[in-house]
């Protein structure tokens, strides 16, 4: 569907549901409101084409990704749509970061059911507009379909790197140090302390809730992987998983000192209940950080680099010669089963 179809999709819609009698400036104008403003780059042509043009700079690759949002398995229907619509970004946003590169456009799928209405839609616009403005990612165009539910959201999104110079997962060496930015575990944990009601502090119920519903893409930290990670991955589905796709393709494994993984407090406060938390925390997702691989004699400039950044990092582990998942560490030094390594759809 083109966005000229989108208008008379959207109007109809609304008029649906007994807003004004539309006319075509008034569906010139649904549109102005809310995805004209997101759409500044000169290629969008304004959304008035069925598609956009992008010539990347010289000397510089394009970085594709897209992520699928899906409300009841990514979000919750009742969280607001302004953070829904910036998580929707921001989980791009991390692949790219991961890959060392530098956001330049998205494009924008909608799959919405019937009863959505108008200030759904604004709530959203506005919050995918504010993120688009802070994080330079210009909407280029999209599509939207109606749908029985739930709400979908699929954003594909693209960045530049310097050619040949995007990091890839594969690429990890023996010796090499692991390094994940942020904390760990804060969003698998806030599903389980909404689902199971754990008894928490309300600041440590806020900070793990803000983390679920608003990742944070470590784009600040996407020069420094660029220029010093071996192998680098967004983790999303889960760091134990996550890793272990990195060390795969490889051809490595890895040990990782569980006491090294960075909980935020918040979490920590919840791992102090039920020690067996900690697996959710290591494999349940949506932490949306990086995990890279660090030669020792460039970690003195990474870890500068990442503070020049002003984003934490932390060495967890080190890549050694093998095969098979990596091994997470406990206390007595012994390797810690875990029941799965990470969420996954299928």
């Amino acid at each position: 569907m083109t966005w000229r179809e989108l208008r008379f999709e959207l109007t109809t819609r609304y008029a649906a549901r007994n807003m004004a009698k539309s006319s075509p400036s008034a569906e010139d104008d649904f549109i102005a409101r809310h995805f004209k403003p997101l759409a500044m780059a000169p290629g969008a042509l304004g959304l008035t084409d069925d598609a956009a043009v992008y010539t990347p700079p010289p000397g510089h690759d394009l970085v594709l990704t897209k992520d699928a949002l899906v409300a009841g398995v990514h979000f919750f229907a009742d969280d607001p749509a302004e953070r829904i619509a910036r998580k929707a970004l921001r989980v791009n946003l991390s692949d790219l970061a991961a890959k060392g590169a530098t956001p330049a456009g998205f494009l924008l799928a909608l799959a919405l059911p019937p009863e959505t209405d108008e200030e759904w839609v604004a709530a959203f616009a506005r919050g995918l507009g504010d993120d688009s403005a802070h994080y330079g990612c210009p909407l280029f165009g999209g599509d939207t379909v109606r749908t029985p539910g739930p709400v979908a959201i699929s954003i594909t999104a693209f960045g530049l790197v310097p050619s040949g110079c995007m990091v890839r997962r594969a690429g990890a060496e023996s010796g090499d140090r692991v390094m994940v930015s942020g904390t760990i575990g804060d969003a698998a944990l806030a599903l389980r302390v909404r689902r199971d009601g754990l008894a928490v502090s309300d600041a440590a119920r806020a900070h793990l809730r803000e983390r679920y519903q608003l990742p944070r893409p470590r784009t600040a930290l996407a020069a420094a992987v660029r220029a010093h990670a071996t192998a680098a991955m967004d983790v999303s589905d889960g760091l134990a998983g996550d890793l272990a796709k990195l060390c795969r393709v490889s051809g490595m494994t890895a040990r990782v000192t569980l006491a090294d993984v960075p909980l935020s407090d918040a979490a920590r406060s919840v791992v102090a209940q039920d020690r067996a938390l900690l697996e959710t925390a290591c494999t349940g997702g949506d932490d949306y950080e990086i995990v890279c691989t660090v030669p020792p004699v460039k970690l003195a400039a990474f870890r500068a680099a990442a503070a020049s950044a002003k984003v934490p990092v932390s060495e967890i582990g080190e890549i050694v010669a093998g095969e098979g998942a990596p091994q997470f560490l406990g206390a007595d030094g012994q390797p810690v089963a875990w029941q799965r390594l990470s969420f996954s759809h299928l």
